[in-house]
């Protein structure tokens, strides 16, 4: 038996696909693939699958994974365009390897928030929102998983930012821890609205770009 670990885009219309839904689509296209999976033992086995950082509804991103075993020996260097062929749109396979790194030594996440604004970036606005996570602390309100809301100072999470304003957008390059405690994206763009209401945005786009390690380098 080999595990392997598959790289992957999900864009467009995809980002509107939940966990569990991605979870069947993969089951499905490896079954059409003619890929057998290693499955759990007991009464209902199931397809050994596991995403390192399930994605947010709403959300795109570049470099999504997905560890799986199958009970052939393989280097998987083949399989991202075989599985391509069968993938709906917006999911794209990029890349097969066997596993570097477990998942707990994934450390980071580089990730980009645009927010748009209908009638334009206000004035001064990468300048405000640039000294708002310049400040030691910016505690927020955020959904615990016991669904109950509770405050959390999402600064320390933050490890860099950058902003650029083009028309329409305010664009936010950062990186975010990943895990343990990690940082949704998203919730850099919700402290500007609680903070700097004036800023609000009318839209915001959240997007993965790549995962990195505890040196800084991309996490494989």
């Amino acid at each position: 038996m080999g595990k392997l670990r598959l790289l992957f885009a999900k864009e467009g219309r995809a980002v509107y696909i939940s966990h569990l839904d991605l979870l069947r689509t993969f089951q499905r296209v490896f079954l059409r693939q003619g890929l057998v999976l290693r499955h759990s033992q007991g009464f209902h086995p199931h397809p050994i699958l596991s995403f390192a950082l399930p994605l947010p509804v709403g959300q795109s991103s570049v470099c999504e994974l997905l560890d799986f075993e199958v009970t052939e020996e393989l280097d998987g260097k083949d399989l991202p365009e075989k599985l391509n062929r069968f993938m709906p749109e917006g999911i794209r396979a990029r890349d097969c390897y066997i596993p570097v790194w477990p998942v707990r030594e994934l450390a980071g996440l580089r990730c980009q928030v645009e927010l748009l604004y209908d009638g334009g970036v206000p004035d001064g606005a990468a300048e405000q929102v640039g000294a708002l996570f310049a400040k030691e602390s910016v505690v927020i309100q955020k959904r615990t998983k016991r669904k109950a809301m509770a405050d959390v100072d999402i600064r320390p999470m933050l490890q860099s930012l950058t902003l650029a304003e083009e028309p329409g957008l305010l664009r936010l390059e950062a990186v975010v821890s990943a895990q343990n405690p990690g940082l949704n994206p998203a919730l850099l763009a919700a402290a500007v609205g609680v903070y700097l209401p004036e800023l609000a945005p009318d839209f915001v786009q959240a997007r993965r770009l790549e995962l990195l390690d505890a040196g800084g380098g991309v996490f494989r």
